[in-house]
């Protein structure tokens, strides 16, 4: 096999700093005071303030950080499983299924996706107000239930990745639909449901403007605290800085849980195909 050039080594080396200089210089300012936030040049070392600077997030009354990460898990984690499972039923549905206006209820789907979501939240909220859901977590959960974008991605991955054949015989074999699905399609999709479970737990982890519209700020999500940590005539940048680590942190623990396992299951499905 031919050698790889030193360019390309140094053309990866340098994209590796330029992604990984933003966490590393939330990091820096994180374990420092507010002194060094007009500093230049700026400090590259870690200080020795993020224990304080941690302390005083968890203990400022107005954010209720601690609140707003509790509430982010369990709303990520349930759209995460939600989605997935409707994404995967729906995609196997379009994919391998034969009904009446299965092309035209496709578009339709699709078609939700050219629409801003900035447009949709009147009306959304509207419904919840309707439905008395405001300043609760049904609010921020039972809207994302179901992802337009997943259940594009699992049709897609549904069409290549299961084989017409193997579920002809499964029907042969007296399966329902239901158990073809469960016991044949879904370990199938595997792969492509990881990335989608990925994408979609950082997606609702990172939501901000739907929380902050219908969500009060004594029952936030982790992002909603934040914006609660800068006030109108003072921002204490290390504060904010120790939020958005901590905030991250989760997100990492995700990615390096999983990620091996999306690569892998990746792979396999290479291989398989």
């Amino acid at each position: 096999m031919r050698k790889s050039q030193p360019l390309v080594y140094l053309t990866l080396l340098v994209a590796i700093g330029l992604s990984a200089f933003p966490l590393y210089w939330l990091f820096v300012v994180a374990t420092r005071s507010n002194d060094i936030v007009g500093d230049w040049p700026p400090p590259l070392l870690p200080g020795g303030n993020l224990g304080d600077n941690v302390s005083r997030l968890f203990a400022a009354e107005d954010a209720h950080f601690l609140l707003g990460m509790a509430n982010s898990a369990f709303a990520s984690v349930t759209v995460t499983v939600a989605v997935v499972f409707f994404s995967s039923l729906a995609g196997f549905a379009f994919a391998k299924l034969k009904f009446r206006g299965r092309n035209g209820l496709l578009l339709v789907i699709l078609a939700t996706m050219m629409i801003p979501v900035q447009m949709g939240i009147i009306p959304l909220y509207m419904i919840m107000v309707e439905l008395g859901w405001q300043n609760r977590m049904q609010a921020v959960i039972v809207p994302a239930l179901v992802s337009a974008f997943g259940v594009f991605l699992m049709r897609q991955y549904a069409e290549r990745a299961v084989p017409d054949e193997l579920i002809e015989a499964a029907k042969v074999d007296g399966c329902s639909t239901f158990r073809i699905f469960w016991t044949i399609v879904l370990p199938a999709l595997r792969p492509g449901a990881a990335v989608l479970g990925l994408f979609t737990f950082m997606g609702t982890w990172n939501e901000f403007l739907w929380p902050l519209a219908v969500l009060e700020a004594d029952n936030p999500t982790v992002q909603f605290s934040l914006s609660q940590l800068s006030t109108t005539y003072y921002t204490d940048y290390t504060l904010m800085f120790a939020g958005a680590l901590v905030a991250t942190v989760p997100l990492l623990l995700v990615f390096l849980a999983f990620g091996r396992q999306i690569i892998g299951g990746i792979m396999e499905g290479a291989v398989k195909a």
